[in-house]
Formats: C-alpha cells, structure tokens, sequence
C-alpha cells in the first residue's frame, strides 16, 4: 500500500504545471516575454490597419471619387504593412533566439545532472533512452518562451479587442458568431486534456526505441556475425509501429479540433453572410462596414483557430518537462547528506568489515566479508565467475554501496565520504575498458587534460603504448574510432593502463587488466602494472594466477565469501582451492 502511495507521489512529483512552469521558465524572463508581447499588440493593432482603411475606400475615397485621400489610404496600409514585418522580424529574432539558448542551458543541466546519479540508475537504462532525454524532451519549451506563448497571449488580446470592434459594429451578429466559437473553446479543451497523457507516453516511446537503435548500431558486429538483421529489422518495427500508433492518437484528437474549427467557422461564416446580406439590403449597413466587420471577424476567428495548433504545442511542451522534471527530481550521489566527510589526503588504507551486499533483495552476493588492504600494498582476489570478485572491487570504487557491514578508508567509513574527494585518488582499469573516439593522445590525456607533455610521455613509456604507436604514421595523434575499435585489444588495455598512470591515484582497482592480452603483451603489460601499482594501494581481479604472485595477499573468493587468504607461496603450501586452480591453469 505505502509503495503504492510512493508511486503516486513520485508520479504528481514529475508532472508540471502551468504554474510551475510559469514561475521557473517564463517569469524570470519576463522581459523578453513582455517585449514580445509589446510587438504581437503592435503587429495586430497594425494589421487592423487595412480592414479600417478598407471600409473608408468603399464608403467615403470612392463614392467622393477623391484622389488625394487615396493615396494618403494607399501610404498608411504601407506603413501598417512594414510595422507587421519589422515586429514579426523582431518576434523571431528575440524569442526564438532565446528559446534555442533555454533549449541548450537546459540540455546541459539535464546532462548534468544524469551525470551526477548513482551507476545502479545506468545499469537500468540504456543509454540511447537518455539520449533522447537530453536532447529531445527539452525542445518543446521553445513553444513556452519561443513564439508559441506569445501568440497565444497576444492572440487573445487581438481576439478581445476585435471583439469589442464587432460589437460597436453589429452586437447581434457579433452575438451568431460567438456561439459557434464557444463551442469549439470547448472542445479544445476537452482535446488539450485527452492529449498531454499523449505526448508524455510518446516520449518514453521514442527514448526506448531510440535507446534500442543505439545498442544495434553498437552492436553491429555481433549482429551480422550471428546474421540476426531480420530479427533486428523486426524489433525496430514493432517500435516504430508503437511510435505511429501513439502519434495517431494525437493526430485523431488534432483532427477533431481542425475539423470542428472549419465546420464551427462555416456556419458563422454562413450566418454572417446572410444577416449581412439583410442588413445591407435593409439598409442598415453599408458594403463598407460589411466589408470591416468580415475583416475585423478573421481578427478574431485566427487567433482562436490558431490556438488548437499552439494549444498542441504547449501541451507537448509540458509533457515533455513532466519526462524532463522526472528525472531532474531523482537523488544525486552527492545530494546524500550524510556524506560530509572530505578527504584533504589519503593514504589508502581499505578495510571491509562483515560486509554484504545484494543486487536484488534475499539474493546476496557477498556474506559478511571482512579483509584489511594496507596502504600501498597489493590485495589480489581470484574465483570463479560469479563469485562476487567484481562486486567487491565495485564496492571499493563507490560504484555500489554495502547492503550491510562497513568499508573504512584511513579509519573513515566509505558510506560518509563525500564520493568526490574520494575518487579523485582513485585510478580503475577495467576488463572491457571504454575508449572515447578521437586520438589516442587525447584518450591517455583523459584524466588529466592539462598535463605535460614529459609527463604524457613518461605514461605512455611506462605502459608500453610507444611500442605500437611508433609504428602508426600519426604516432599518439591516430585517431581509434569509436570505442577504439581500430586497436587492437591488447593496445586498447595499454592505452588504458597508460590513462591511470597518467592520472597519479593513490588507490588502483584493476578488473582482469591483463585478460584481453596476448602472452608478448602480457609481458609488456606486467613491467608497466609493476610500475603502476609501486606504493600504491591495488585491488586486482585476476584469471590469470601467473600475474599476482607477487600479490601482498591474495583472497579466493567462492559463493561470495572469503574461501581463503595468503600469498601465493602460503596458498600453493596449503593445497587447497587456490592450488586447484594454479596447477589447473599451469597445465593449460
């Protein structure tokens, strides 16, 4: 029941208001905004030019046949004419500039924030479905500060104004019109209602189906090599079929809006013309003032029409900061206020005490472990797979939390340490190891954009990345493609390698480094790790036994707990499950 109450709590949470959205975009703007209203009242009092000017050729320049007052009307519809083009101009250049800046300041607080949440919030979302959150759903707020409002607004200031003009002109026929256009206000409402829910459900669609074709286009090459293109063919269908009928629904409401419009518009179009038809033959009204009313009725009628388009638009823009507001309301890493503790200096001490930890609730992945890594000594865990090896070194990077049991850093429990001053000591090599695209140089150059060139050279020396990149024509300047698929995986863990020993971290975790090399590499890679690890406190996950026995203590870790503990030479002298899997291996 209570997470039934947290759901709907976190569900009102995410959807914005008018008001809110009032209050955080459109009023600390309010300048621009009111300026743009300034030039849509303008723009609309200069458009009422040519309807009034109308009426006086009919009625008065014609009939007097006055060739003067002709071309004096001629010179005011000109000017009214260049006064709607310099506002219009004005309109686009301040609020669809400003709109595009919302859209880019917004972007990069949406990116920001998805930065700063915990690993468990990406382990559950492709990264294609944030993509799309980033970049899509911030763009309706164009229709908040851009144009959108601001006719809407101004519109409604036109459609009252030509309102009053119609009723000091003919309040009966004024009064055919209004019933028409009350009953289509009505309707639109009705349709604004049906459709936010729309739009909102379209964006999750569209993260997801977008979150998909990433993966695809990442994983092309496991794709071809097992020639599973139809079966992808067919998943992406069924997502975009998805997509079509979500839009479809919209389309049907939008229609609904459009057609009663034109049918609701015809019929006052069609009264108007017989009542007029009456009142000129009756004549109580001249063709000229006929002439100004029918005018002055587009005045009013287009802003109103043009309001189910824009109403659309704003209410897509809402829907898409209720996706927007979702996700900036999820809790930081760094917004844990029990977190306050900083670490000036580290020496590098981890200790686990009776720690457990579970990815999902009553399945524990570890049981109580307990183990001390001095400073600047080398701890190795080995196991099988699936024995918790990487959830511990996860545990030690602050990439999980322990369910249980506490995990200190100098004296300092982990859970209260502000994650920042924590990490920047940090250095993680891991098994599959990303790569930006772009050059190798700017990869090793990741941790520290600012460093030397000696002291580039001195870590790409160290992990013997000079060993291939002297034989490439562009040396460390090469550029390796996405995820450094122009490496090979031996030079792509190097480079990884020569990216930690650039960045001088106190503590390093390295998960199974030296698993993608081959035995010449290996070789190369074990003078560099030696160099790495020197003073420093490692955690290393190894399959390869052969590379940790030089290991300060080596834990095998079986079913989550610490089978056992020792060095090599004590572990090998006991003959228990490490010497099973040393001699297993050195028979391989």
């Amino acid at each position: 029941m209570q997470h039934l109450k947290d759901s709907k709590k976190e569900k009102n949470k995410g959807k914005v208001s008018i008001g809110k959205a009032f209050k955080t975009i459109i009023w600390p703007r309010r300048n621009l905004v009111f300026i743009g209203l300034i030039l849509i009242v303008i723009r609309s009092l200069a458009g009422l030019i040519l309807p009034w000017q109308s009426k006086i050729l009919l009625d008065e320049v014609v009939p007097d046949k006055n060739m003067q007052q002709l071309y004096s009307l001629i010179g005011i519809v000109l000017c009214a004419i260049l006064v709607q083009a310099v506002t219009s101009f004005l309109l686009t250049r301040i609020l669809s500039v400003q709109a595009q800046y919302l859209i880019s300041e917004l972007r990069a607080q949406v990116q920001k924030k998805v930065l700063s949440l915990p690993i468990s919030f990406f382990d559950n979302t492709k990264s294609g479905a944030l993509v799309s959150r980033i970049m899509s759903d911030v763009e309706g707020v164009r229709n908040l500060i851009g144009t959108g409002l601001v006719q809407l607004v101004g519109g409604t200031i036109t459609a009252v104004i030509s309102l009053i003009i119609l009723i000091n002109l003919n309040p009966w026929m004024t009064l055919f019109v209004f019933l028409p256009i009350s009953i289509f206000g009505i309707v639109a409402l009705k349709a604004f209602k049906f459709i936010r829910p729309i739009f909102r459900t379209r964006g999750k669609i569209n993260a997801e189906v977008k979150g998909r074709l990433t993966e695809t286009l990442a994983g092309v090459r496991v794709i071809k090599a097992f020639n599973a293109e139809e079966q992808e063919n067919k998943v992406f269908e069924k997502g975009v079929e998805k997509l079509y009928q979500n839009v479809k629904k919209s389309l049907t409401a939008t229609a609904l809006m459009t057609s009663s419009s034109t049918f609701l518009i015809g019929v006052a179009t069609t009264g108007i013309m017989g009542i007029g038809g009456y009142y000129m033959i009756q004549g109580d009204m001249t063709s000229g003032e006929f002439l100004f009313f029918t005018l002055i009725l587009g005045f009013m009628i287009a802003p109103i029409v043009q309001m189910s388009n824009i109403g659309s638009q704003l209410t897509e823009a809402l829907a898409g900061l209720d996706r927007t507001e979702e996700l900036m309301n999820k809790t930081a890493e760094e917004d844990n206020l029990e977190r306050n503790i900083v670490l000036n200096n580290t020496e590098g001490e981890i200790v686990f005490d009776d720690v457990s930890f579970a990815y999902e609730e009553d399945k524990k992945v570890l049981h109580n472990i307990s183990f001390k890594v001095p400073a600047g000594s080398v701890t190795a865990l080995v196991g099988s797979s699936g024995s918790g090896k990487s959830t511990i070194a996860g545990l030690s990077a602050t990439f999980l939390n322990p369910n249980s049991g506490t995990i200190t850093i100098d004296n300092q429990d982990l859970s209260k340490v502000k994650l920042s001053s924590y990490r920047k000591y940090l250095g993680v090599v891991l098994q599959d190891e990303f790569l930006f695209e772009g050059s190798i140089r700017e990869n090793i150059l990741f941790p520290r954009p600012n460093a030397t060139e000696a002291e580039l050279q001195n870590a790409v020396k160290a992990a013997y990345v000079n060993e291939f990149t002297d034989r490439f024509d562009k040396g460390l300047d090469t550029l390796i493609g996405e995820r450094g698929v122009k490496l090979s995986g031996g030079q792509r863990q190097r480079l990884a390698i020569a990216r930690a020993i650039l960045a001088n971290p106190k503590i390093i975790i390295l998960d199974e480094a030296t698993s993608n090399l081959d035995t010449e590499s290996e070789a190369l890679i074990q003078k560099s790790l030696s160099e790495l690890v020197k003073n420093r406190t490692t955690i290393v996950i190894a399959h390869r036994l052969s590379t940790i026995k030089k290991a300060d203590q080596i834990l095998v870790i079986e079913a989550g707990k610490i089978a056992e503990r020792g060095t090599h030479e004590q572990l090998i002298e006991a003959k228990g499950r490490y010497f099973d899997l040393y001699t297993y291996q050195a028979k391989i």
